[in-house]
Parts: structure tokens; sequence; C-alpha cells
């Protein structure tokens, strides 16, 4: 695994800096994309430090030049990649969905949505150059149609998170649509459900640790080529859309 090559988005803290973590103990080569700079080259600093190999990319997903810059960063650096974990993910609203404004719903998918399709066009041609390109796109139970449309389902009695869960159910989309493309050209494209994962996005309140958050998404990224794609996992295996 030491030639596979990983990118990692919001990959400084949280989720996304233990699937790095995980990645590069592995031996696979880690990119750790992060918006902010020193926080960015702190954390590789310090996964370094650990022995991991790892290298900072700075990327803000809600920025397109920003994207291909990044994008031509790891071309010119690596020629291709075999990895890409689109982790990047805010939460604003925590509250009934007529309370929501505009601006926080737009700035939701902002990142959520549109940052994952800004960031997965710009590097696809990176990923179609490996033998076993993957991608992972780290999502919520919280965006399944499914368990919000179940009335006896904690998610319609609790009905919170408007911006955050159907920009989650959009983000399952794109997962969809891009894996029934790209299966004729061997990569495998999933998402994940990390659980309810004690981080700086829910003030963690989470009941799960970032090492049992970032399984599933390792698990999705090191697939064999007989794994499954355009599907929606946990710890558990399959969830329902």
């Amino acid at each position: 695994m030491t030639d596979t090559i990983a990118f990692v988005t919001g990959a400084n803290k949280g989720i996304g800096r233990e699937i790095s973590r995980q990645l590069a103990s592995k031996g696979i080569f880690v990119l750790i994309g992060a918006r902010d700079r020193e926080r960015g080259e702190k954390a590789v600093a310090d996964l370094r430090a650990q022995g991991f190999p790892v290298e900072f990319i700075q990327i803000d997903v809600t920025s397109q030049p920003s994207v291909d810059h990044a994008a031509a960063e790891v071309e010119r650096r690596h020629g291709r990649l075999d990895i890409l974990v689109n982790n990047a993910g805010i939460a604003l609203d925590w509250f009934p969905a007529s309370e929501l404004t505009v601006e926080v719903l737009q700035k939701t998918f902002e990142t959520n949505v549109f940052g994952v399709f800004r960031v997965t066009k710009a590097l696809l041609p990176l990923l179609k150059k490996s033998k076993h390109g993957r991608i992972v796109n780290v999502s919520s139970g919280l965006g399944s149609l499914t368990r919000n449309a179940d009335p006896n389902s904690p998610l319609a009695v609790r009905n919170m998170s408007l911006a955050y869960c159907s920009s989650k159910a959009a983000l399952n989309m794109i997962t969809v649509q891009f894996a029934n493309e790209l299966k004729s050209a061997g990569i495998k494209v999933n998402s994940a459900n990390p659980g309810f994962t004690a981080t700086d996005m829910n003030q963690h309140r989470g009941l799960r640790t970032v090492e049992q958050g970032a399984a599933t998404p390792v698990r999705l990224a090191l697939l064999p080529d007989d794994g499954p794609t355009a599907g929606v996992f946990s710890d558990d295996g399959s969830e329902p859309w």
C-alpha cells in the first residue's frame, strides 16, 4: 500500500484527521486537506512526529480557485490519486425547519454538497489514473429519507436540522450518480455514516469516539475490487437511503 495516495478534506481535526491517521498507519501516503494553513500544517507535523507519511495541501472546498489549485498541486506532486475522502462538512442548524434561514441553508449546501461536487470533479482526472480508485463521501444517518419519514423514528420525532439533513440526503444522491457513471472505470463511490461521533461539530456531545467514527470511511476507502459501490454504509453494514 506504500504506493497508494489518498486525499482527505477537512483533515486537520476530528474524524478527518483520524481517517488520515488510520490510512497512514497502513502505509498509505495521505494528503491532509484543510482550509486553515496553520492548523493543517500542525496536524501534519503531529502525524509526522508519530512516523506517519502525510503532507499538507491547502483547500477551501467552497472556493473553486482553491479547489483547482489543490488539484493542480496533487497532480504536480504525485501525478495521480487513488483515494478521495470527502470529509469536510458543517452543521449550523439545530432547530426546527420553520426557524431556518435561506442564508444558513445556502451556506450548509455550499460546503456539504457543492463542495463535495467541486472537489470530486476537480480530482476525477487523477482518480481515473488509478488502478483502484475509491471515493468516500462522509455522510450521516440524519440524511436518510427512510428514517426521517418513519413516524416511529427518533429523527421524525426530533424533526430538526433541515439544512444539515437535506445536505446529506443530496450528498447521497451525488454518491449514487457518480458511482453509476464511474463503475466502468473501476472507481467505487460510497457514502459512509460514521455515527454520532464526538467532534467540534456537535460540541463533543457525540456518543462515539473519532476512532470509531473513522472506521467505516477507512474500510470503504480500502475496498477490494469486488467490493460494493453506490451504497451508504455504517459499522453495521448497508444503511437505508
